[in-house]
């Protein structure tokens, strides 16, 4: 065989190879991407594996997080999860954010027994999120209650006047866009952001008292808008037990029927079959494989945080 002919039979089997090595990876990676989009857009397909216990987690400002409410309904829909922890640490945030996720943990509640564990703080619009559990822990010294509403804005009118300067508007009516912090607030303004407050406020009470089983009397203790030891909250009735996670499993277990010794696992955005990283990869995988419509359905953005009135405690100030 001539030198030539001995050189073109290694060429051919070095391309075969290679042919063969990337027909594994066109494979492997166009796998990857239908089961990350089959992820995606099934309902229970963001939590695999045996059955276990679900910790989701509520935390800092509370702001109409999608991520979060996505994960809540993923629990919900899931039969791997029997039972689901939601551990909240919170100073409370948009009052139409925190009815978002109650709403959302009542339906998750619907079908599953659902825990509430807090941790330094379930304030305001946090609580409102602790309610849509069947049972509320807390340490002694965490920070519960909180009941109220409120809108702040800061009113520059007073130093607009000092320096010389004045804002100029054309309006539809009175109360458009009123109040805007650069002219000094009407009493019609002051009237109607105080009937708006009000109505929020009357839905939070209502929703304590249902929720926690209160009389008007025993709701008249708690509603002014401070806030209470988880020690003090026991008595009160806003809370249910003093404990941690471990006494809320113990709950779970024996009085709701959920089996003992299962795994808790946490379920945080980015951390599942539907996580950031895992879509990534696969809609490299899809774009690598030629799959260019499966590589954009996996693209996605989520909503903008929405806004509205706040319910949240601080140091600094009042509800």
């Amino acid at each position: 065989m001539s030198t030539s002919a001995a050189d073109y039979l290694v060429d051919r089997r070095r391309l075969r190879r290679q042919l063969g090595f990337w027909r594994i990876v066109a494979f492997v990676v166009a796998a990857l991407a239908i089961i990350a989009l089959g992820a995606r857009f099934s309902g229970a397909a963001g939590f695999v594996g045996g059955p276990h216990i679900a910790r989701l987690t509520v935390t800092g400002f509370i702001a109409g997080d999608e991520e979060t409410l996505k994960l809540i309904r993923e629990a919900r829909d899931s039969p791997a999860v029997a039972a689901a922890l939601v551990r909240i640490d919170s100073p409370g945030g948009g009052t139409e954010g925190s009815e978002e996720i109650y709403d959302e943990l009542r339906r998750l509640a619907a079908k599953k027994p659902v825990a509430a564990v807090v941790g330094g703080m379930a304030a305001s619009g946090a609580y409102i999120a602790a309610l849509g559990a069947d049972r509320i822990f807390v340490r002694g010294n965490s920070i519960v209650g909180s009941i109220g509403v409120l809108v702040e804005y800061p009113n520059v009118s007073g130093l607009m006047d000092k320096v010389g300067v004045k804002l100029e508007s054309i309006k539809s009516s009175p109360l458009k866009a009123a109040p805007n912090g650069f002219e000094p607030t009407s009493d019609e303004a002051r009237a109607a952001m105080a009937a708006l407050i009000a109505d929020s406020f009357d839905w939070f009470k209502a929703l304590v008292k249902d929720r926690r089983g209160l009389t008007d009397e025993e709701l008249a203790k708690v509603d002014d808008g401070r806030v209470f030891t988880g020690r003090q909250g026991l008595p009160l009735k806003l809370v249910d037990a003093i404990g941690d996670e471990r006494d809320a499993i113990a709950w779970l277990e024996k009085d709701r029927g959920v089996a003992k010794n299962l795994p808790v696992r946490d379920h945080k955005p980015g951390t599942g079959w539907t996580g950031f990283k895992l879509t990534s990869l696969a809609a490299a995988a899809a774009d690598l494989a030629g799959l260019t419509s499966i590589a954009e359905a996996l693209r996605y953005e989520d909503r903008p945080p929405v806004d509205g009135l706040v319910s949240v405690w601080q140091l600094s100030g009042g509800d």
